[in-house]
């Protein structure tokens, strides 16, 4: 008799919301989930920004089956040499700004916050940071003492002190940066505010403040790194250096992994005075290293890159509405405007009637989130664009 895995995921898996989607996944591939009657759906939302190269991609499974017959966990990251970890620091630095680089693997987004939080503190000897308001970073303690809104954290306090917000794109408030100022965070492209690139204007002024006062500028390139926006970092749209450059999410091809990287000089800062500043027993698993490598390299050789400006620009051609008030973003993550997250909720409803899923923002609940595989073909777009607009003609009834 067949487990009713609905019931059970209910009972026995910790649960995040009161109203979890509850989709059952029996399979998945390139942009499509399979539920367990072999219905597809496309999957618009690449599992939040994580799936850049589509499910299950043919060489992302070869590189985890070679790995898989060498080895697995062996030793705490920063042990054991193990050449996996290697080949992958060397290509993602080959895509950084610095000119003697260093990577510290983790297991996520969250963890690599973090680890950049502690690295920050150590190499100035200050603790004060400065995050933006309507950002998001992660849930666990330090990240979540990054997030402006005290409906995710109020719950959660004390947190960590020091912590002062700024409003994003505004560049008066790079005068609340000081030399006191031990690092200043900020997500190239704020995730749960609803897709909104930071302006090149803001953006310099707080590389420039930064420099002029000593305090680090950490880049989260969680959601927006490994060519979403068209570049393999969004900074790299503003000819910036940030200081440190957080990474996760897309760049594991679907496995966990996450990544914080700075000048080699700057890393060292974690490795004495304490020893095992900072340490971790899974970061940089060798199985979702090989993973990420493949990833890059589905990335480059397939051009992945070099297709983002003209799909884009499909989305936007397509999706054009009255009810869609803008659409804000950059490259394949790109957010629908509306007026209100009954619109919303609607729309979600009557695309996975349709097989396509998408969701929402934390922030910008009045936004439909547009964030597919950058595998997404030409008629894929059209195909999606015209459930979106049925969408929004059904809930003008």
């Amino acid at each position: 008799m067949e487990l009713d895995y609905k019931k059970y995921f209910l009972e026995l898996i910790a649960q995040t919301s009161p109203e979890p989607l509850l989709f059952e996944v029996e399979r998945a591939e390139g942009l499509y989930l399979y539920d367990k009657n072999e219905t597809a759906y496309i999957d618009l939302i690449s599992g939040i920004s994580v799936n850049n190269v589509g499910h299950r991609h043919p060489h992302i499974i070869e590189a985890i089956k070679k790995q898989l017959d060498r080895y697995l966990h062996t030793m705490v990251f920063g042990e054991h040499v193990q050449d996996i970890q290697v080949k992958l620091a060397k290509r993602i630095l080959s895509h950084l700004p610095f000119e003697q680089g260093a990577v510290y693997f983790v297991n996520s987004g969250s963890e690599a916050i973090e680890g950049a939080l502690k690295l920050a503190k150590k190499a100035t000897g200050r603790h004060e940071i400065i995050a933006a308001r309507n950002a998001y970073h992660g849930s666990t303690h330090g990240a979540l003492s990054l997030m402006s809104h005290t409906y995710y954290n109020q719950a959660f306090r004390p947190l960590l002190p020091g912590i002062t917000f700024i409003d994003f794109n505004v560049e008066e408030e790079i005068n609340a940066i000081t030399e006191n100022t031990a690092a200043v965070v900020l997500e190239t492209v704020q995730g749960e505010a609803g897709y909104m690139p930071a302006t090149s204007q803001f953006i310099h002024a707080i590389a420039d403040k930064c420099k002029s006062t000593g305090t680090l500028l950490i880049l989260d390139e969680v959601q927006c790194g490994f060519g979403r926006t068209g570049k393999f970092f969004a900074f790299q749209h503003y000819n910036i250096t940030p200081d440190i450059v957080v990474m996760a999410k897309g760049m594991g091809g679907g496995m966990p992994i996450g990544a914080f990287s700075a000048a080699k000089e700057t890393m060292l800062h974690l490795s004495d005075n304490p020893i095992l500043g900072h340490i971790t027993t899974f970061g940089g698993h060798p199985v979702s290293c090989a993973a990420s490598l493949a990833t890059i390299e589905v990335i480059e050789e397939e051009q992945l890159m070099e297709q983002i400006e003209s799909k884009e620009a499909l989305f936007r051609r397509l999706l054009q509405h009255a009810k869609i008030n803008r659409i804000t973003g950059k490259g394949l993550m790109l957010a629908l405007h509306l007026d209100s997250f009954d619109q919303v909720k609607n729309i979600i409803q009557y695309c996975i009637q349709k097989r396509l899923i998408t969701d929402w923002f934390l922030y910008a609940t009045n936004c439909v989130r547009i964030s597919p595989p950058l595998t997404i073909t030409e008629s894929q777009i059209i195909e999606v664009c015209t459930i979106l607009i049925e969408a929004l003609e059904f809930e003008l009834d």
